[in-house]
């Protein structure tokens, strides 16, 4: 796989890092600009999902048979590519979920419940995803803790300066997106680290929109938790991380009860695995781990640095295209990461998307999971378009005529 240097990202003939080959579910003509909803798959990590069932499959973690072992290798092996991924002291320190939604509730159903109590803030920001919001208020009905919003500056980033004014001593946790879903807009994810620390806060952050296209490394952050999805990374649905502090691991009590969490089961009483079997209950989405390994090393074959290069260049292309039509209303800053929110005065983003679909043009429409932040923005829904390394600038130029064919019916 030969990525292009940041400079070279868009050549003269539309051509991106030229992997659109890799990617047998995009067939030819159809612009996938969904990417922030679901990455495609490529054929690495598609072969390894194969493999693993058709070939090595077997459970972790239990049998004694060669197989078995060979197995529970590949998934420990998973774990520790993973902690290399993304700057982890330890593999222990990497806990597998189904998501980044799992990894959020497991922190607020454990961590939260044992630290959190009556009159102890969080702060949010008004553009999280509703995964970062939700558990925190259940929380909020069982424990009595306030929850605090924090702003976003004029062109959609979370105003850190405000955060600053608003933290206090009562504040033990600030969960934040690294990059939004619906703006692309970057958080300052180091400042927002000394600023909780500052107060004695712990910083979750959800890298679900991050990890697929910047260089991340929890311990440079100085973050506490950290979580990301893999079907947004090029990996398969339904396996997701969840990083952590050691020393909070080892503080935190289990959050589902089944094999593989346990010491000792006894009717007298039970006692439990460390870390971070504590956390993963019952057998495990194993090939999900092998596929995810086969992402990891994908993205980095190509080069971070050179994704996210390749991506602002392509929103860089998109936001002139569509600024230049009087009727389109652009949403975050200039310089998002990959991801393009609009809307199109008196037409409903659902009629957007349909007419683009009809072009084979893929966008998602809605309120994505973020509606405090549509509240804020002043609209029902957005429409989004979403790159990876897939799309060229043909992508951009059919998403450009396909909003104005919409523009056009709708006089």
């Amino acid at each position: 796989m030969r990525a292009q240097s940041p400079s070279t990202s868009l050549g003269t003939n539309g051509a991106a890092l030229d992997h659109l080959s890799d990617f047998p579910a995009i067939p030819a003509g159809w612009a996938y600009l969904d990417t922030a909803a679901t990455a495609q798959k490529p054929r690495p990590v598609i072969a390894a999902i194969d493999a693993a069932y058709a070939q090595t499959y077997a459970t972790v973690h239990r049998g004694v048979y060669a197989r078995s072992a060979d197995m529970t290798l590949a998934y420990e092996a998973a774990r520790r590519r993973v902690a290399g991924f993304i700057g982890a002291a330890s593999e222990n320190e990497i806990v597998f979920v189904r998501g980044a939604t799992e990894g959020i509730n497991l922190v607020a159903q454990s961590w939260g419940l044992s630290h959190l109590k009556p009159g102890d803030r969080v702060l949010l920001s008004m553009l999280e995803h509703h995964s970062n919001i939700v558990p925190w208020q259940l929380i909020q009905e069982r424990t009595g803790i306030v929850i605090d919003a924090c702003p976003l500056t004029e062109d959609g980033r979370i105003d850190l300066d405000a955060a600053e004014a608003m933290l206090t001593p009562a504040h033990k946790l600030v969960a934040l997106a690294h990059v939004s879903n619906v703006l692309g807009s970057i958080l300052d994810v180091k400042r927002a680290a000394k600023l909780a620390h500052a107060v004695g806060a712990k910083l979750l952050l959800d890298g679900c929109q991050a990890v697929p296209r910047l260089p991340v490394n929890v311990g440079e952050i100085g973050c506490d938790f950290y979580v990301f999805s893999g079907h947004k990374l090029y990996g398969p649905t339904g396996i997701g991380v969840l990083w952590a502090r050691a020393e909070f691991l080892d503080a935190m009590p289990p959050w589902q009860g089944g094999g593989a969490m346990i010491d000792r089961v006894s009717f007298s009483g039970t006692t439990y695995a460390p870390p971070p079997a504590r956390f993963e209950a019952g057998t495990p989405h194993i090939v999900g781990t092998l596929g995810l390994h086969a992402a990891i090393d994908y993205v980095e074959a190509i080069g971070l640095p050179a994704i996210h290069a390749h991506e602002t260049a392509l929103v860089t292309a998109a936001r002139e295209m569509l600024g230049a039509q009087n009727s389109v209303r652009l949403f975050g800053p200039d310089d998002s990461a990959g991801i393009v929110s609009f809307a199109i005065e008196g037409v409903h983003p659902h009629d957007i998307g349909t007419i683009l679909d009809e072009n084979q043009v893929a966008i998602r429409a809605g309120h994505h999971c973020a509606q405090p932040l549509m509240e804020h923005l002043g609209v029902p829904a957005t429409a989004r378009a979403s790159f990876g390394v897939y799309n060229n600038l043909k992508d951009v130029e059919r998403l450009a005529a396909g909003i104005e064919r919409v523009a056009r019916i709708f006089g």
